[in-house]
């Protein structure tokens, strides 16, 4: 449409390490916006091909300027993620990631993967509990190298008696939990309504 295409070249205003293509057919562009008495209004979006050989998630990601520091930049990630396990693919962003984007992913990766071991922990009849890497891919639809990374930025991955075992200490999970209070607005899975095509078989669309 002409409003997609309006918005496109704000992408490279703000983001210097990606390559502007004016054909904008082979993306899916997810808006958000923001509402008031004066109607909607652009705060970020986020692009993603239709047809992704490495089954990326995200091709490219913006928060306007004047929004960020609002966590609509977490909220986007979310919800690329919420989409990936829709379609049942482990998702990914377009690589390389700008230094502002690596920032803003690591910092949901590492917030998504905590939350998961502590609920894990939390509700886990098994003494110790027992959760895989594949396992722990497929509960938050990220591929294993995103989540072999966070782990060891977060320093949870430790070599053991012939084996890889996670670590989890109080500090850290009491970090984690004031981390999350913070958060007040979260992406509802109910609430989605969309469904996944295969754009691979586009002349059916």
């Amino acid at each position: 449409s002409s409003g997609i295409n309006a918005e496109w070249p704000l992408r490279p205003g703000f983001l210097d390490h990606k390559t502007l293509y004016y054909d904008t057919d082979p993306f899916l562009f997810y808006v958000m916006t923001e509402y008031d008495e004066n109607g909607l209004h652009m705060v970020g979006y986020f692009s993603k091909e239709k047809e992704s050989s490495e089954d990326y998630n995200v091709a490219c990601i913006l928060t306007l300027p004047s929004h960020q520091k609002k966590g609509y930049g977490r909220l986007l990630i979310e919800f690329s993620y919420l989409l990936s396990r829709v379609e049942g693919k482990l998702g990914s962003p377009e690589k390389p990631l700008s230094d502002l984007g690596l920032l803003s992913y690591r910092s949901y990766w590492s917030n998504t993967v905590l939350e998961m071991l502590v609920s894990y922990v939390e509700n886990s009849n098994e003494s110790p509990p027992n959760l895989t890497i594949l396992e722990l891919c497929d509960r938050l639809c990220m591929k294993k190298d995103d989540v072999i990374s966070t782990l060891q930025h977060l320093n949870l991955i430790h070599y053991y008696k012939g084996q890889y075992i996670l670590c989890l200490n109080e500090q850290l999970i009491e970090q984690h939990r004031k981390s999350m209070s913070r958060r007040k607005v979260r992406i509802d899975p109910k609430c989605l309504q969309w469904t996944p095509k295969d754009w691979s078989k586009r002349g059916k669309w």
